[in-house]
């Protein structure tokens, strides 16, 4: 089943705390994970930021929301335990808890009110109501990374069409600024010797694997509109037999055809094929062509400094 949401984590939450005993935050983890029947990937997967894992990110949401309603409380840190109106609310068998459920709670109101202050000029149309309905299910950090994946998304394809744009000769130079970034070549003036047309039609370039040049990567480097098919593959597999190579690297800004995929599966020569998304997804987490314009920082409190005091 998909990862659940911060609310739709509420109410098993609270109902492992009904026992009354303090519960640690990390064994609630480990409970809901097993609850909700995540698998080993689920559990493992990440916030795109890489600070913290996903389910876990959400378990501490919905206690967050649970205690600024007053249904739980925190008698030390790293434990929380329920309260008096929260079992209240767990003998009402409420189907589910929301922040709609959450709001009948004056404490949570106050709370929400002082980090939303009433503004008169604040749009009220339906629009504007469904977008806040649709904010308020998901957690800050959701909210960042979404729109984190329409910015990257959006980039990634205006690359592409940059790149289309762009001469043979330059989309060549691409791919071994971005190999040399990646980590093969040496510097880039290394690789930029090394890389050139070696008169095979099947072979584009020559790039070293590492900074001694202990093995060699041959390039086919294709700028197309049209998929790849496996006849190209073929032909690039044949040019790497004559060099008595055993890795390629293809790279075309379009994609590959079903049969193109399976032939390098079935070869022994090494061949890695990279189609246009997979090449711009490289691009940006090498950050070749693109550059930062701005850095937000996620902060979360330090309990060891506080401890320390």
């Amino acid at each position: 089943m998909p990862i659940p949401d911060y609310q739709t984590i509420m109410l098993p939450l609270l109902q492992l705390a009904a026992d009354q005993k303090e519960h640690r935050f990390r064994d609630a983890i480990e409970h809901l994970s097993t609850l909700f029947e995540l698998t080993e990937a689920e559990r493992a997967e990440m916030l795109p930021s890489g600070a913290a894992p996903l389910f876990a990110n959400r378990v501490g949401w919905a206690r967050f929301y649970l205690k600024q309603a007053g249904l739980l409380e925190s008698p030390r840190r790293g434990q929380f335990k329920i309260t008096a109106d929260g079992m209240g609310l767990l003998i009402k068998s409420p189907a589910k808890i929301t922040l709609a459920v959450l709001e009948q709670y004056p404490a949570f109101v106050e709370s929400r009110s002082r980090k939303n202050p009433s503004n008169e000029s604040k749009d009220a149309s339906p629009s504007h109501a469904a977008n806040a309905l649709m904010l308020e299910e998901t957690t800050p950090e959701d909210q960042l990374a979404d729109a984190y994946r329409r910015i990257r998304a959006e980039l990634e394809n205006e690359l592409l069409e940059q790149i289309k744009a762009s001469s043979p000769a330059f989309f060549e130079q691409l791919v071994v600024d971005l190999l040399v970034r990646m980590g093969y070549g040496g510097s880039r003036q290394d690789a930029g010797r090394a890389v050139g047309r070696s008169g095979d039609g099947g072979i584009d370039g020559i790039i070293k694997e590492d900074k001694l040049g202990l093995d060699l990567i041959y390039l086919q480097a294709k700028r197309w509109e049209g998929t790849v098919g496996r006849p190209e593959i073929q032909k690039f597999a044949g040019a790497l037999q004559g060099h008595r190579a055993n890795k390629g690297v293809f790279i075309t800004t379009s994609s590959y055809t079903r049969e193109a995929l399976e032939y390098v599966e079935l070869i022994n020569t090494k061949i890695i094929l990279i189609d246009g998304n997979q090449l711009t997804r490289l691009m940006f987490e090498h950050g070749v062509g693109v550059s930062t314009v701005g850095v937000y920082e996620l902060k979360q409190i330090d309990s060891d400094y506080f401890e320390s005091i």
